[in-house]
Formats: structure tokens, sequence, C-alpha cells
């Protein structure tokens, strides 16, 4: 009975045993790639080894990827001859590896040997170059140190020669003071000079003018007659006018005694004495020409 159900289900779906078969070749190939297409063993890193080269390898040549060989097929399974055959999906592509990575870099330490050991020649050439330099710099220092001193001592010499030149320039002014100072002093003495001769002139003068009219009022006195037994000392004045030479133009009664007898003597003692001795000084004569005579009845 259950064998004639199942004829009649595989007859009623031809198409599910396909499917069956199919599911199950499908998780074969899975597995199968599981197991041969990964690699699940850890692989420890390699340690780096470092080599000292003289000078740098030349660069590697590109090499081309190798591709992993693809698990073998899983085996065939047999198909039933009933079924028609259908397409099998392709496996997944598997990616090629990664390029080897280019060869580590010199570490520093190498470079530095490298610069620190050169080589004889280099090592020739490059102590020449530090003496060069070396004596450049010191050519240069020396130059440098000429030139500083050569700038002081001209420095110096400028400052010597400023300073020369105030010290000049004051004592210049200082001998320019003094001279004028003595100019001034100079002229003040010759003011004082002028001021002391015309004081003495002056003082000649009026002793000259004093002794004149000294000379002019004795000379009127001899020739006046006095009245006699006058009371007290009567005194009369005359303004007299006198010419050049002595002569007298005129006589004016200026001041009376009291005594009409004792003033008309005296006026003509005034007029007996002509000419009246007058100074030598034509210059003088001017102090003479309006001369006030003042008389006493006694001296």
């Amino acid at each position: 009975m259950s064998e004639m159900a199942m004829r009649d289900s595989a007859h009623l779906e031809p198409g599910r045993v396909r499917a069956g078969v199919f599911a199950v070749l499908v998780h074969i190939i899975f597995i199968a790639f599981m197991i041969f297409g990964l690699n699940w063993k850890t692989v420890p890193p390699e340690a780096m080894m470092v080599d000292v080269w003289s000078s740098l390898p030349p660069p590697p040549l590109p090499t081309q990827p190798v591709a992993k060989a693809s698990p073998p097929p899983p085996p065939p399974v047999p198909e039933p001859i009933e079924q028609p055959r259908e397409a099998k999906p392709l496996p997944p592509e598997v990616e090629a590896p990664p390029p080897p990575p280019p060869p580590p870099a010199e570490p520093d330490i190498a470079l530095k040997e490298k610069i620190e050991k050169p080589k004889p020649a280099e090592k020739k050439q490059l102590e020449k170059e530090k003496k060069e330099k070396e004596k450049k710099e010191k050519e240069k220092k020396e130059k440098e140190q000429k030139e500083k001193a050569q700038k002081e001592k001209e420095q110096k010499e400028k400052e010597q020669k400023e300073k020369e030149r105030r010290e000049k320039e004051q004592k210049a002014r200082i001998a320019a003071e003094v001279e004028q100072l003595e100019r001034e002093q100079q002229k003040a003495n010759e003011r004082l000079q002028a001021q002391a001769a015309q004081a003495a002139a002056q003082s000649r003068v009026a002793n000259e003018i004093a002794e004149y009219k000294a000379k002019i009022l004795a000379k009127i006195r001899r020739n006046i007659v006095m009245p006699p037994d006058l009371p007290g000392n009567p005194v009369v004045e005359f303004d007299v006018t006198l010419l050049p030479g002595g002569d007298i133009l005129d006589v004016r009664l200026r001041a009376s005694s009291g005594i009409p007898a004792f003033d008309s003597a005296v006026e003509r003692g005034i007029f007996l004495s002509k000419p009246l001795p007058l100074p030598p000084d034509p210059a003088l004569f001017s102090k003479f020409r309006n001369l006030s005579v003042k008389v006493h009845y006694r001296e």
C-alpha cells in the first residue's frame, strides 16, 4: 500500500527527487570548499634579518602573483538516468594573494655606519674639505678682526681729531672773548682817560677863567678911588660887556651897594681898567663876553 502511495506521489511530483539531489550536491561542494579552500593553521611571523650593504641593492623585478591551486573537484555523483541534467553552479572565485612586500629599507644604524665610516678616499676628501673650511673660517675671523681693529683705529683717530677740533675751537673762542674783553677794557680806559682829560681840561679852563677873573677884579680895584670912612662893607655888582681884546662895550649896574658914591667910584674904576686882561685861548672868550663884576668895599 505504501509503495503504491510513493509511486503515486512520485508520479504526481516528478521534480521533487531532482530538487533533493541538487540540495545534497550543493552541501557537498560547500563542505569541500571549506575544508580545502581555507588554511586553518596560524603561521608565526618570520624573524627579520638585517644585512648591511655597502651600496643599495637593485630594485627587485616585478613577480607574477602565483595563484593558489583550486581545490580538487568533488567526486561525481551518479545521477539517475531518468532525470535531465541541470547546469552546475560555478564555485566562487578565489582572490589572488597580494604581491610580496618590497624588501625592507636599510635601517638607520646601517645608514649611520655608512655615514660614519666613509671610504678612505672620501675620508681624505672630507678631511681636506674640513681643513679648507677651517682655514677659510680662520681667514674670515682674522679679516673680521683686522677690519674691526681698523674701524676702532679710525674711530679713535676720528674722536681724537674731533677732540682736537673742539679744543681748538674752545681756545679760539676763549682768545676771542679775551680779545673782546681787552678791547672793551681799552675802550673803557680810553673813555676814562677822555673823561679825565675832559675833567682836567674843564678844571684847567675853570682855573684859567677863575684866574683871569681874579686878574680883572684886581685891575679894577687898583683903578677905584674909594670914598673914605664908609660904614660897614658895602658890595656893588655890575654887568660888563667886553669886546675881543678886552675893550669894554657896556657897563650896567646890577645890584647897588646903597651908597651912590661907592657905586660911582667902582663904575669909574671899571672904565679906567680897559682893556681888561683875557686868556690867550680865543675859545674862552665866550666865558668873558658877559662878565659879572662884584666889588666889596673891604677885602
